[in-house]
């Protein structure tokens, strides 16, 4: 049985300990030219650590303030709004602050490029809501703005130090690891970054407990303007104790496990944060309405929501059934007008202070658009109707210029002259293909880009397509329980077999 972690204010108490690290933390940042990365998520942990930081910096000279202290902040343009809001004007004051003070403090907010935000994800590619074993939203939505940032700042300085509010109390997995990380230190108290070559870890408060970060939150002044005691009370809004860390690599702990996550994370049973700040506060009673979005992203077997084929177009079968792949282009428009409908909900009946929030900002609607139309081929171009009706103001984005002979009334009228949904979608994508080639110079490869279409499309329903698929299985002798009847060029399906089959 491993013996426990030792608690540092033990014997010498909060200044004392505050005093040693204040100390620490200056004679390591003199101590080279190697800029600092401070991850700050508006947490306890995060928030305590950017404070000794800047305690820190005060009492060194100007001419020892020779490096930059980059603070970095992941926005997954999904978070929280509570937290959100919290954070954002939190790094407002924090630059203001650190100018004022003459401080090398940089704070930045990150967000995903809007190719890789949650909703065009979801509605506008179609992939499914997370799930545990398919977790597509961490990489996208943290790990790679993150690493993106560190990345550049070791490609333009040589290297990095994360300083990290990480804490051993956390988890046993979280002291696990960073005890393993603890034998490779290369210099003390600086822990080697597997996942970000030329970057190091520096956790000065690994060992504190949650009470110990209280203490000192509750008795040293917030250094950049804020009221730590509002944070306390925003963490007694909720039920449980814990943050959304910075997310470098897929060992930290998601937003999903912890207290203040994405609003939308289908990553847990239920979001008890949320729950709580509502049934704690009739103040955000506002909040129901994204609550509610949320518990109808989380259903247990989404089959009747997704289409029976893979993201490239593949049938492939798992027990006998086949896989479900993406959205189907009902329920990506359903969620579409469910997401607007609570964005107009907000906007009539949330507290100032939240009516400017964007659930969904313009340019993710004209990336789903341009999905939708340019790669899906839906020539109905349905998204900006959608918006008009849910928001009930007028579309904001650009007339699209495709110049393209067909639209929503062209679509209806090939619609209702087809006798099933498949023969309509290869009707349309072969149209909407051989178009796209027509100002071609060189049209080679035509014939074979409209056989994949028909071969996507030429099922007349899913028990065609599955009963195809076994008798493909058969005539190669191949295992029914793993079987792929191939649709077109193979390309990277959105989630792995043993995930579905749970």
């Amino acid at each position: 049985m491993s013996n426990p972690v030792k608690s540092p204010f033990e014997g010498v108490g909060l200044r004392a300990t505050v005093r040693e690290l204040v100390d620490e933390i200056k004679e390591l940042y003199v101590g080279d030219n190697v800029p600092w990365v401070v991850g700050y998520s508006g947490g306890k942990d995060s928030t305590a650590v950017l404070q000794l930081v800047w305690m820190a910096l005060r009492e060194l000279s100007a001419e020892d303030l020779t490096k930059e202290v980059y603070v970095i902040s992941t926005d997954t343009l999904v978070e929280n709004p509570v937290v959100a809001s919290w954070v954002t004007h939190s790094l407002e004051r924090m630059t203001a602050a650190a100018a004022a003070e003459a401080l090398p403090i940089l704070p930045h907010r990150l967000t995903p490029e809007v190719k890789d935000t949650f909703w065009v994800s979801l509605i506008g590619k179609g992939y499914p809501a997370p799930r545990p074993r398919f977790r597509w939203c961490t990489d996208r939505l943290k790990i790679m703005p993150s690493n993106a940032f560190i990345t550049n700042v070791v490609k333009t300085k040589g290297e990095a130090v994360l300083v990290l509010g990480i804490r051993k109390a956390e988890s046993s997995a979280r002291s696990r690891v960073m005890s393993r990380n603890e034998r490779n230190r290369a210099r003390e108290r600086l822990s080697p970054n597997a996942s970000l070559p030329g970057s190091q870890i520096y956790s000065p408060i690994e060992a504190w407990s949650n009470d110990e970060v209280w203490m000192f939150l509750m008795q040293e002044q917030n250094p950049w303007g804020y009221n730590n005691r509002d944070l306390l009370t925003m963490y007694q809004g909720a039920s449980q104790d814990g943050e959304c860390p910075l997310v470098i690599d897929t060992s930290t702990p998601s937003c999903g496990d912890s207290r203040f996550g994405c609003w939308v994370c289908t990553l847990v049973e239920r979001d008890r944060s949320m729950q709580a700040m509502i049934q704690n506060d009739e103040e955000k009673a506002w909040m129901l309405p994204l609550l509610s979005l949320r518990d109808a992203l989380d259903v247990h077997d989404d089959r009747h929501l997704r289409d029976f084929r893979r993201m490239s177009g593949r049938v492939q079968l798992f027990h006998d059934r086949p896989i479900p792949g993406p959205y189907t282009q009902e329920s990506r428009e359903m969620w579409l007008r469910r997401l607007l409908e609570t964005q107009r909900w907000l906007i009539d009946h949330a507290p100032t202070h939240i009516k400017d929030i964007q659930l969904v900002s313009l340019p993710e609607l004209e990336e789903i658009r341009r999905l939708w139309v340019f790669e899906k081929h839906e020539l109905e171009d349905s998204l900006p109707g959608i918006y008009e009706d849910a928001m009930r103001e007028p579309y904001p984005g650009d007339t699209l210029d495709d110049g393209r002979a067909f639209g929503a009334a062209e679509m209806k009228l090939l619609r209702a002259s087809c006798e099933n949904a498949l023969e309509f979608q290869m009707l349309r994508e072969l149209l909407d293909t051989s178009l796209q080639y027509r100002t071609a110079v060189r049209r080679s490869g035509l014939f074979e880009v409209l056989e994949k279409v028909i071969r996507k499309h030429y099922y007349e329903g899913e028990e065609d397509a599955v009963a195809f698929a076994r008798w493909r299985a058969a005539a190669l002798h191949e295992d029914v329980s793993t079987t792929i009847a191939t649709a077109g060029e193979e390309s990277a399906d959105i989630e792995p077999v043993p995930e579905v089959a749970s």
